[in-house]
């Protein structure tokens, strides 16, 4: 089970705001602000697409798939109809 570094970074905040006296509180929402910020800036540098452009391109991988199966089988078949026609031409 894979845990996303926002969630994984959510935890630990709420874990370690448990932790902290309330004076202290404001100092962790600032931490909290910027760590939030420097993770977000990471992500954004990582080559990353998100989900809705990984989709699109699943279906154009998936609509080339299916030209590719389609030309492959004509081909065979545009084979198979040039060596007969090359059979009966040496039969006669």
């Amino acid at each position: 089970m894979s845990v996303s570094p926002v969630d994984l970074l959510n935890a630990f905040n709420q874990h370690f705001g448990q932790f902290l006296p309330d004076v202290a509180k404001s100092a962790h929402e600032d931490v909290q602000q910027q760590a939030k910020a420097a993770l977000s800036s990471i992500i954004s540098k990582l080559d990353l697409v998100t989900r809705e452009e990984f989709d699109v391109q699943l279906e154009v991988l998936r609509r080339t798939r299916e030209k590719l199966d389609s030309l492959e089988k004509r081909v065979v078949e545009l084979e198979a109809a040039l060596q007969a026609k090359s059979e009966q031409g040496e039969q006669a």
